[in-house]
């Protein structure tokens, strides 16, 4: 059955979005993967390919959304619902974007396009002045359309789950735990990764040092 509204979450990646995902799937929403594609297309301003993508699914979550909040409410408005994950602090979002850093390439990857930099490492204060302007330019967003019945802020590690998701959307409470993803694991597949990385963030720092 189709759902009553659209739901994008627009909260930066490392701040529980896998979990929200998982959420939206279980409450039976269509949900749209993270397709990296579309960060490039909206780069390259192609709203109109983006919005077909957009037409097939119900949610939404990760890149390019929290870059594009404000045109996919031009488009949507108050038709449709949007989710504004955060963590408790820059700080603890930073460290887990680093770990997370340390295991993906740079390469085909928005985040020196979207952050300034290959890596987190050396650059923590800039990326958390980011993260910290994101949440304040959303809410301020939202609340000068006199749109913040339409925005939810959740944060998992403060306890929000089942009952603020539920309550926003208006759907019933599943009888299930809330389903938290991406908790930090090591894999042994990632060593050849990791040491890429490792290297790639030595040469990083350094240039650092140099300026």
């Amino acid at each position: 059955m189709a759902k009553p509204h659209k739901v994008f979450g627009i909260g930066l990646n490392k701040t529980g979005t896998s979990s929200l995902k998982r959420a939206l799937v279980a409450l039976g929403y269509n949900h749209c993967d993270v397709r990296g594609q579309m960060t490039y297309k909206y780069f390259n301003r192609n709203f109109g390919q983006i919005f077909k993508t957009v037409d097939q699914f119900d949610s939404f979550e990760d890149w390019p959304w929290p870059l594009m909040y404000r045109q996919v409410f031009d488009r949507y408005g108050t038709n449709a619902r949007y989710i504004l994950t955060r963590r408790t602090s820059g700080k603890k979002w930073v460290e887990s974007l680093k770990a997370h850093a340390l295991v993906t390439s740079p390469d085909n990857n928005p985040r020196k396009r979207i952050f300034g930099f290959d890596y987190p490492h050396g650059a923590e204060a800039q990326h958390i002045a980011y993260y910290d302007s994101h949440l304040t330019e959303v809410r301020r967003f939202f609340a000068d359309r006199n749109a913040s019945h339409v925005l939810c802020e959740v944060c998992w590690e403060e306890g929000d789950g089942w009952q603020q998701i539920c309550d926003f959307l208006n759907e019933p409470l599943p009888d299930a735990p809330f389903p938290h993803a991406n908790r930090r694991v090591e894999s042994p597949s990632n060593t050849e990764r990791l040491a890429e990385n490792q290297r790639r963030i030595a040469d990083q720092l350094a240039s650092f040092a140099a300026d």
